[in-house]
């Protein structure tokens, strides 16, 4: 799909047993029709060409008698094309189509450098022949004596006495020989240095062009050596990991349509049809830290903004996550479920009970403020005698509330006589106003004023025939001789 922009499969489909096997087609004899019927503009369908898609456009191709081309449906072709360009379509783009250029020049280059290297980085020797009272007619015999004489080497064959001058390979076309003569006539060789050759350059920027086309780093071709394998290719470049992303999703959307083609064949229909998702391995483990890293931080910011009770949480949803309408009301009914998971967790760990099956609910704080007097519904205060524990109900059963009561006393006001001199251990259980002095009606606690004081005193005699003529002091009879027995009796 890459070298092409285009990859068929042929899907070999069995009626109840689904995608059995795929068969791959090339891309040369594959045709894809779509937007040819007016009836049905979205219909697609594929065409295989057994002799070729370039055979079949030529206008002078006859076709075979018994050869004819072969029509798909398109659940039966699996068409992975990548759509970059729209100048290809129906067709892809190939991976490879912005470097094509650009590796033409780079070969072009570096065969420029090549030949000239060689052409060029010799060092060359220059020969300066003195001539000396040599005619100048005669000059140039003798320096082509002079020069054959250098560049050829006299050479007799043992065995079969042929004469040969063969070439001397220390000397080159190339070396300049110069004749001399007058004051100068000393005979010398001196070396020129070869061309100092800088193409090296042009031809690492036509390979950085291709590397920038391809969108893939350096390191995975072997150019930088700093890396310890390949597997560190996408945290060098994350680029490269949002390409291999995008080709993803392309592979991705073709695989969902190769399983849907399967489950229908087996039978499946409706929602459990498409209630999937085909998914490949993230490219990158830096390319995820990235993505999670994103998240955290506008979780961070929506809880900052719902503290500071600007902005609602409409407006966080909308533009810090991107939901739309649909989403963060779908998003809250999600929220309100997992509430109502963890509490019915918290009920099974905490009270053994199962809400969802019992229909109740115990130990929480309505449960408790129903049970000892507070409400916060339009029941009678402390709830139902039947939800009270035994012995802290004043209400007998046929008895209802507001009613009076069952010798046409006060009508009954509450449920619990919890708290009152009338439940088990009196208004005090657990002696919680005891340890501060107690109730302020008990007696030790009322304040003596002088108006009391005054109806005392007038009173004290009275009082005391009343209240302490009952109790006067008997004598000890531990000394009375009566109670001395007789030991003979």
């Amino acid at each position: 799909m890459l070298k092409y922009g285009d990859f068929f499969l042929k899907l070999e489909i069995a009626e109840k047993f689904g995608v059995y096997n795929v068969l791959p087609y090339t891309v040369y004899h594959m045709i894809r029709h779509e937007g040819t019927d007016p009836e049905n503009p979205a219909k697609v369908y594929f065409q295989l060409e057994p002799d070729g898609i370039t055979a079949a456009s030529d206008p002078n191709f006859r076709r075979k008698a018994n050869a004819k081309a072969i029509t798909f449906d398109n659940y039966e072709i699996a068409h992975f094309r990548l759509l970059s360009d729209t100048s290809y379509l129906p067709y892809g783009r190939s991976y490879l189509e912005p470097a094509r250029k650009i590796y033409k020049q780079t070969n072009l280059m570096e065969d420029a450098m090549l030949i000239h290297r060689i052409m060029r980085a010799p060092e060359k020797r220059m020969f300066y022949i003195n001539v000396g009272s040599i005619p100048p007619t005669e000059v140039d015999q003798f320096m082509q004596k002079t020069i054959n004489t250098m560049k050829k080497t006299p050479y007799v064959d043992q065995q079969t006495g042929d004469y040969n001058l063969k070439f001397n390979m220390q000397n080159m076309m190339e070396d300049f020989y110069l004749p001399v003569r007058g004051g100068d006539n000393s005979t010398r060789i001196e070396t020129t240095k070869g061309l100092d050759y800088d193409g090296t350059t042009d031809v690492q920027y036509l390979q950085a062009k291709l590397f920038a086309a391809l969108k893939i780093p350096k390191a995975y071709f072997g150019y930088e050596g700093d890396l310890s394998g390949k597997a560190t290719l996408a945290a060098e470049d994350i680029h490269f990991a949002r390409t291999v992303e995008r080709i993803q999703k392309i592979l991705e959307s073709e695989l969902t349509k190769i399983a849907l083609v399967h489950l229908y064949t087996q039978g499946f229909t409706g929602e459990s049809l498409t209630n999937f998702e085909v998914r490949l391995s993230t490219p990158s483990i830096i390319f995820e830290q990235e993505k999670v890293a994103l998240l955290k931080e506008k979780v961070d910011l929506a809880a900052q903004m719902k503290d500071t009770k600007m902005f609602s949480t409409d407006y966080i949803y909308e533009n810090i996550f991107n939901f739309s309408e649909d989403q963060y009301m779908e998003m809250r009914d999600l929220v309100r479920e997992d509430t109502k998971r963890a509490f019915r967790v918290a009920q099974i760990e905490a009270e053994g009970n199962d809400p969802a099956k019992s229909g109740m609910t115990y130990g929480t704080p309505h449960d408790l403020a129903s049970m000892y007097g507070r409400r916060s519904v339009a029941t009678p205060k402390g709830g139902e005698p039947s939800s009270l524990p035994k012995g802290y109900s004043e209400v007998e059963k046929e008895q209802e509330w507001g009613q009076p009561g069952p010798e046409g006393g006060r009508p009954t006001e509450k449920a619990s006589v919890y708290g009152t001199n009338d439940a088990l251990g009196g208004r005090d259980p657990l002696g919680q106003h005891g340890m501060h002095g107690g109730f302020p009606s008990d007696n030790e606690n009322v304040n003596e004023t002088s108006m009391t004081k005054s109806v005392f005193n007038k009173n004290q005699n009275m009082l005391k025939s009343i209240v302490f003529t009952g109790e006067q002091e008997k004598e000890s009879e531990l000394l009375n001789e009566d109670n001395i027995k007789d030991l003979g009796n």
